[in-house]
């Protein structure tokens, strides 16, 4: 660059001028000097009190909606920039309604190019809106800042953070338009009116009964007494649902990814987990793959608190595609600690002989199954015994407009 050889430059003139005894070369060789002077006290100050901040209208929104980008850049001292570069770096999963993006060396990611001047303490503000047509967990930032003097003899540039992070849900929709009758979502389980006995509230003993279950009777009492007594529960009409997500999309032992049928389960366990939380019900999720915030495999307990619906929102906006432990394993695990009773309701695009041996044993002990299939899995496998329902896969294409279902991953 030849701001770098400006001193060279000038000397050479000077000696030059001195040597040929030339007065305007002199002047030529003072000026050189001079505007390089100045142009590098002007880099060396050009991005000193240059703020740049980032804010989003919200950091979380559901599948389609839009959010607002603002960018505000000040220039907080009295030497002005009459050029600044800003290339900020934002998520390529959302789309970027209002300016120009051009491609990053990152994956995934797309560079917000801004080009301005700014005079002495002045500051600027833009906004940029963007639709947000995939479901993630999508960072924005860092962004670089270039500037340099009026000659363009000289540039500096700098990083300037933070990154800023954005939550889009995965979209939710009625359960008829999945083909599931919300009236009975999984099958023959009950609604809030009827009455259930939690085995965890202990309320009485009383005789045995021809036709009682052997977990139920009070061995510490039959011994004393003599004769069979069985334990009396609680009445209740709150039932635990667990919802358990089945992210592998390809037959075994192939490894990849349809992103269509993933996302199409994905918007089939938010669908439930709504439902199911307006119903009354505690909820939980859980899935085959690591999560992100803790060891071992996803897992949210079953919960009415407020807050329940949002993390399990949260928790599948960040969903990808890697199974980490086969689907029939994490049902069997994770259904001893469903109390008896409760509803176990998977979701799967790649049913198995072994997943569902498992969901009959789990049945077979005390829990309500229920199986929902998403695309068009292979229907040579006996699901005897089974509440089953199917999702189709191309429902990703049929009413668009109300489903708004995005093919493509939030990874």
């Amino acid at each position: 660059m030849l701001g770098s050889y400006w001193l060279f430059i000038s000397g050479l003139l000077l000696i030059i001028s001195l040597i040929l005894h030339q007065t305007p070369l002199l002047l030529v060789s003072f000026l050189v000097f001079l505007v390089g002077g100045v142009a590098r006290l002007w880099d060396r100050y050009c991005l000193s009190r240059v703020e740049y901040r980032r804010k989003l209208s919200s950091r979380r929104v559901f599948f389609g909606e839009e959010v607002q980008l603002e960018v505000e850049i000040s220039n907080r001292k009295p030497l002005p920039l009459p050029w600044l570069q800003i290339d900020d770096e934002i998520p390529e999963g959302v789309t970027l309604l209002k300016g120009r993006t051009t491609p990053s060396h990152m994956i995934n990611r797309v560079l917000l190019s801004q080009f301005l001047s700014l005079g002495w303490y002045h500051k600027i503000k833009r906004r940029y809106p963007l639709q947000c047509q995939q479901r993630g967990f999508f960072s924005f930032g860092p962004a670089t800042i270039r500037s340099g003097d009026l000659f363009g003899l000289f540039s500096r540039e700098e990083e300037v953070g933070p990154v800023d992070n954005l939550i889009v849900y995965p979209k939710i929709v009625p359960l008829e338009q999945l083909g599931i009758p919300s009236s009975q979502p999984i099958g023959d389980i009950i609604t809030r009116s009827h009455i259930f006995q939690d085995p965890l509230l202990t309320q009485g003993i009383r005789d045995y009964h021809p036709g009682d279950s052997l977990r139920r009777i009070h061995w510490k009492t039959t011994a004393r007494l003599g004769q069979l007594q069985t334990k009396v529960f609680e009445p209740t009409t709150t039932v635990d649902m667990g919802i358990f997500l089945d992210v592998r999309t390809v037959p075994p032992p192939l490894w990849g990814v349809v992103p269509e049928l993933l996302e199409l389960a994905i918007v089939v366990v938010a669908s439930l987990a709504k439902h199911a939380l307006d119903e009354g019900y505690r909820v939980g999720v859980y899935a085959n793959q690591n999560s992100l915030a803790a060891e071992g495999c996803i897992r949210i307990p079953p919960s009415q608190h407020s807050d329940q619906l949002q993390r399990i929102l949260e928790t599948m906006a960040q969903v990808y595609s890697t199974e980490t432990l086969p689907i029939a394993s994490l049902v069997v695990n994770e259904s001893r600690n469903l109390p008896w009773g409760s509803t176990m309701v998977v979701v799967t695009a790649m049913p198995s002989e072994a997943l569902l041996a498992a969901l009959l044993r789990v049945k077979w002990a005390g829990r309500r199954i229920a199986l929902v299939l998403v695309g068009s899995p292979d229907t040579s496998i006996s699901t005897d015994g089974l509440s089953v329902f199917q999702v189709r896969d191309d429902i990703m294409w049929r009413d668009l407009e109300t489903l708004d279902i995005n093919v493509k991953t939030g990874k």
